[in-house]
């Protein structure tokens, strides 16, 4: 068993849950729909990621306790889901299309990003500063915190922002400091760590080149 084995049985599972929510609640407005479209659209382009141009940290062998652990712990993103439709809570227009754009913007930096260095390192080995990574060194997770932002958004409850900042806490800060440190052992890593961000874009500095040394790149 593989750690991505327990996140892609949760990411096809969520339209299923979101839809029987919608049923059990009889909740068929506005807010449901459109986060069953955000949240489940999510779901499939993560399923087709996966088949397109894996993320080598989810291919980790586990054991089936410690796949059960991983799913647990992705339960608390249903949180969100089960407050809009059960409340009853109906966005506002301009809050819905706020959401909306959150997540367009989230999707398109996340996949774009992973597909960038999964292609770029399947040819060309070593550090990677140009593109989706050349002002900010984990774009994904930049795309993945306004994809979560859009689904609590819908909510307008404070319960799923504090969730998502635990697992921002626990999880995407420790991978990302990791990920420095691997990347640390590339003599250049220091220029290039001073001209980007760790999450957020460093708007201003010059773009250090496109390194070509071997190696690979650690997340």
């Amino acid at each position: 068993m593989k750690i991505k084995h327990s996140i892609n049985l949760h990411k096809a599972s969520t339209p299923l849950v979101v839809l029987g929510l919608m049923f059990a609640y009889q909740n068929f407005t506005l807010g449901p729909w459109v986060y069953l479209s955000l949240h489940g659209t999510y779901g499939l382009l993560w399923l087709l990621k996966d088949r397109i141009f894996p993320d080598k940290q989810w291919e980790q062998e586990t054991s089936l306790g410690q796949g059960m652990f991983v799913f647990g712990e992705l339960l608390l993103y249903w949180v969100a889901p089960f407050i809009l439709i059960s409340s009853g809570t109906v966005p506002s227009l301009p809050l819905v299309a706020a959401a909306i754009s959150c997540n367009i913007v989230g999707i398109f930096l996340a996949y774009s990003s992973d597909a960038q260095k999964y292609y770029t390192l399947k040819y060309r080995p070593g550090l990677i500063t140009e593109g989706f990574l050349a002002r900010c060194r984990n774009t994904n997770y930049l795309g993945e915190v306004l994809i979560y932002l859009s689904f609590a958004m819908l909510t307008q409850h404070w319960l799923p922002f504090l969730i998502f900042g635990g697992f921002i806490a626990a999880i995407f800060v420790p991978n990302m400091l990791k990920k420095d440190r691997s990347l640390s052992r590339y003599p250049e890593f220091a220029q290039y760590k001073a001209q980007s961000g760790l999450l957020l874009p460093q708007l201003f500095g010059q773009i250090p080149a496109n390194s070509e040394a071997t190696g690979s790149i650690a997340e």
